[in-house]
């Protein structure tokens, strides 16, 4: 029998077949990498496309999936009605338009519509928009306008009185100066009836009170040019008047010593003035002094002034002398038939009263503001 003998020993050539045979084995394994990847990158897409159709991706916005929103019933039926998305194939899916707003004008300004404003609405039944009438000199005219069954106003002027105007100067040395006392005048013809002598008489609380604010307000606006030095008589005596109705309604001694010394210069001015020493006599006598005033009371009386003799009346019945009162009043009636206050001043003394002036006044209307 024979024997087969194996030869351990290694022949010279055997690391180069080794070499080859590691070499193909790199070969056929980079040959075969390929398709391996080619495998696992047809499956990452498989995936990719899977999950893009329920998740949009970060990455590339242009797989990005928007559904639009519609109704419940609507979307169940376009899940069960639309096929799944394939993962080879994606759909480019357009972005819905925002809903269209009606009536709304285009926010370019390339081309600017026409828009009109909206139309005024027509009022039906009694209700009515008013026009107003014609803009004219004095405002609208409302008798043009549309106000049916509306009366028109109506104005009738029954009692119209012009104050005529008076200007005075202000000082003795210059006559250039005016001073426009035309609506004191007025107040104080008005007033003297009631207030120029002591009780003054008033029809009503309220017109006393007026009367006293008004020649509050009128000696205060005349007392600049009254303390001049040089002021003229005109200035004078009717700031003597103001102040001598003031002390008769009680407004305080500064109105006393001022009509006072306005008379006083005022007499010294035109000594031959019946009205300034009457004023002055009147002053005194009611005030206590019967023998100072009635000098000068009789010089009014011998330049004609009546009420001069009526204030020396009243200076006898207060000194006590009624007889004399009475015989003055009688006489001076005689000699002015046609005076109705010198009657009714006899009738008090008769009476047994003592203040001649305290009859009833007449009515007066001084308005609240000056």
């Amino acid at each position: 029998m024979k024997t087969t003998t194996l030869s351990t020993s290694v022949s010279p050539k055997a690391p180069a077949l080794a070499t080859l045979t590691a070499v193909a084995a790199a070969c056929a394994m980079m040959l075969s990498a390929p398709a391996h990847a080619a495998e696992a990158q047809a499956a990452s897409s498989a995936t990719d496309a899977t999950n893009a159709a329920s998740v949009p991706s970060a990455i590339d916005s242009s797989k990005r999936v928007i559904r639009l929103a519609q109704p419940k019933a609507d979307n169940a039926a376009s899940t069960n009605s639309t096929p799944a998305p394939q993962a080879t194939a994606p759909q480019t899916v357009t972005a819905p338009q925002p809903p269209t707003v009606q009536n709304r004008p285009p926010m370019s300004t390339l081309q600017p519509q026409d828009v009109r404003p909206p139309a005024t609405p027509e009022f039906t039944g009694t209700t009515r928009v008013y026009d107003p009438g014609p803009m004219n000199a004095t405002g609208i005219d409302l008798r043009s306008g549309q106000l049916n069954n509306i009366p028109t106003p109506q104005v009738q002027l029954s009692d119209v009185s012009f104050v005529p105007t008076v200007l005075i100067p202000q000082q003795t040395s210059n006559n250039n100066d005016k001073l426009d006392v035309s609506l004191l005048d007025d107040f104080i013809k008005d007033v003297s009836p009631n207030a120029r002598h002591y009780p003054p008489n008033f029809p009503n609380r309220s017109q006393r009170h007026y009367t006293r604010e008004k020649i509050k307000v009128l000696a205060e606006w005349i007392e600049p040019y009254a303390k001049e030095p040089n002021a003229s008589y005109d200035v004078l005596i009717r700031a003597a008047k103001l102040n001598g109705m003031g002390r008769n309604l009680d407004l305080g001694s500064d109105y006393t010593i001022r009509g006072g010394q306005y008379v006083d210069r005022a007499i010294k001015i035109q000594p031959d003035s019946g009205e300034a020493n009457f004023l002055y006599g009147m002053m005194l006598s009611e005030g206590g002094g019967f023998k100072e005033g009635q000098k000068y009371l009789d010089r009014a009386v011998s330049l004609g002034y009546t009420e001069a003799e009526q204030s020396l009346a009243q200076s006898d019945l207060l000194s006590d002398r009624r007889d004399k009162a009475l015989e003055r009043l009688r006489r001076l009636e005689s000699q002015n038939p046609d005076n109705d206050i010198i009657p009714q001043q006899i009738k008090l003394i008769e009476e047994g009263k003592f203040y001649i002036w305290d009859i009833p006044a007449p009515d007066i209307d001084v308005k609240p503001s000056v």
